[in-house]
C-alpha cells in the first residue's frame, strides 16, 4: 500500500470525510502545520467547535509551529522546525500540500520537488483580479512558486483557469471535485426544518430564502438584506444564520423596517430572521427549511462556497453573484437557480422576484439541484488521488 503524506493548516470539517477516505486505500499521514490552537474563530466572533468528528479514522501529527505570531492569515504565521524531518521519516510516495502561502508549506514544496512528487490542492481562482503592476508581479511570483509543482488537482473550471494562468500545463491537471459530504446534508430532516419554519413564523404557501455563514463584507449580506426590504414581499422571508462584524447593522436594519411596517393599527411581524451560528450537525436541516439559498458574495476572496454543494445536496434552488468560484460549475441560470452580478442591487431584486413568483418552478430547480451536485462527491475526489497515487513509481 503506498503513503502518502499531506500538508495543511488544521482540521477542517471539509476535507475529514476526504481523509478517511484517502485512509482506506492508501497509508496516509496528515501533517497539521498550524499547531494546536484554541477553538476561537474571528470570523463568527466566537469559539467553535465542530460537532462532527475530524480527526478520526486516519493518522495525523500536529507538528509545533514556532511562529512568533502564530496564524494562518499571513505567510509567516506558519513555521515548522521539524516538517522536512518528520515527513522524511515518513517515506512517502507523494506529497499533497493545500495552500503554498505559509512559510513551511512553500519550504517543503521547494524541498522535495524533484525528491518526491510534489502535488499541490487549493481553490484559487482569478475573478477578482485587477490590472496594474501589483497584478505583473504577482503573476511572476505564481508562475515561480508554480514551477516547483509536480501535479495541481484543480476543484473546477475557474481554478483551472487559475493553474494554467500560472504555467502548469494540461499535463499537471487533474480535475478532483471540490465536494461535501452529500449524503449528511441529503439525509432526510425535514421534520426539524418544518420545526424551524414554523418556530419563525411561517405560514402555508410562504416563502424562506436563506443566507448562511460569516457576516463579514466579502460575503455582502447587505445587499440581500436592502433587496429584499425593498422588495416588501409579503408572502417570502429572509433568514440569516450565522454571526460576524456585521451582525449589529444587519439586526438595526431590520429593526428599522419592523419599525416602519408597525402602525397604531396595524401590528406586524417582521418577515426577516436571525439565529445565531448553527455547528454541523444542525445545517442540513437548517438547508432543507428554506426554500432558495443565497450567497451574494462580492470577494475578494469567495474561492469557492462550499455552501451551495450543501445547499445543493440538500435540494434548493440557488442564488449567487459571479464572484462565487463554484458558480460557473453549479449553478445553472433558470435550470436549477440563477447568478447576477455581485454589486448589482437591481439585478438582484429581479432574479430574488423572478424565482419567488413560481413556487413550482422553485420546487423543482431545488430537485435539478440535487440531481446536479450527485456528480461532485468527496468519494470522487479521494478515488482521483488514490489513482494518481498508485500511478507513482
Amino acid at each position: 500500500m503506498k503513503k502518502l503524506a499531506i500538508i495543511i493548516t488544521h482540521p477542517i470539517q471539509y476535507y475529514a470525510p476526504v481523509f478517511r477516505l484517502l485512509a482506506r486505500s492508501c497509508q496516509l499521514k496528515v501533517f497539521y502545520t498550524l499547531g494546536k490552537q484554541n477553538d476561537y474563530d474571528a470570523g463568527f466572533k466566537q469559539a467553535i467547535t465542530w460537532d462532527i468528528p475530524l480527526l478520526e479514522g486516519y493518522e495525523y501529527e500536529f507538528l509545533a509551529n514556532n511562529s512568533k505570531n502564530p496564524g494562518a492569515h499571513y505567510f509567516g504565521g506558519i513555521a515548522n522546525p521539524l516538517l522536512l524531518k518528520r515527513i522524511e521519516d515518513f517515506l512517502p510516495d507523494a506529497i499533497l500540500v493545500y495552500g503554498w502561502s505559509y512559510k513551511s508549506h512553500l519550504k517543503a514544496i521547494r524541498h522535495f520537488k524533484g525528491k518526491i512528487p510534489v502535488w499541490f490542492r487549493g481553490d484559487s481562482n482569478l475573478l477578482d483580479e485587477k490590472p496594474g503592476l501589483k497584478k505583473y508581479i504577482r503573476h511572476l511570483f505564481l508562475k515561480w512558486v508554480y514551477k516547483h509543482i509536480d501535479k495541481a488537482f484543480y476543484v473546477g473550471t475557474a481554478n483551472k483557469a487559475y493553474y494554467v494562468a500560472f504555467g502548469l500545463k494540461a499535463t499537471q491537471l487533474v480535475f478532483a471535485p471540490h465536494a461535501i459530504d452529500n449524503n449528511r446534508f441529503s439525509e432526510n430532516r425535514q421534520a426539524e426544518a418544518k420545526q424551524l419554519r414554523e418556530s419563525l413564523g411561517l405560514k402555508g404557501r410562504e416563502y424562506l430564502i436563506a443566507f448562511a455563514g460569516k457576516f463579514e463584507p466579502k460575503k455582502d449580506p447587505e445587499i440581500l438584506l436592502s433587496a429584499f426590504i425593498e422588495l416588501n414581499l409579503s408572502n417570502v422571508h429572509l433568514l440569516f444564520v450565522g454571526n460576524g462584524i456585521l451582525e449589529e447593522n444587519l439586526k438595526d436594519q431590520s429593526k428599522k423596517m419592523s419599525a416602519e411596517r408597525t402602525t397604531k393599527s396595524e401590528q406586524r411581524t417582521t418577515n426577516i430572521h436571525f439565529i445565531d451560528f448553527q455547528n454541523q450537525s444542525q445545517m442540513p436541516a437548517v438547508y432543507q427549511a428554506c426554500d432558495l439559498f443565497c450567497l451574494p458574495s462580492k470577494g475578494p476572496g469567495e474561492t469557492w462556497g462550499l455552501a451551495i454543494n450543501e445547499a445543493m445536496a440538500a435540494g434548493k434552488a440557488i442564488l449567487v453573484t459571479n464572484k462565487v468560484g463554484c458558480a460557473i460549475d453549479l449553478v445553472k441560470n433558470e435550470v436549477n437557480g440563477a447568478i447576477f452580478e455581485a454589486g448589482n442591487r437591481n439585478e438582484l431584486k429581479n432574479k430574488l422576484t423572478s424565482l419567488v413568483e413560481n413556487p413550482e418552478r422553485l420546487f423543482e430547480m431545488g430537485n435539478q439541484s440535487a440531481n446536479e451536485i450527485k456528480e461532485w462527491t468527496i468519494e470522487k475526489q479521494a478515488q482521483i488521488i488514490i489513482n494518481e497515487l498508485n500511478a507513482t513509481n
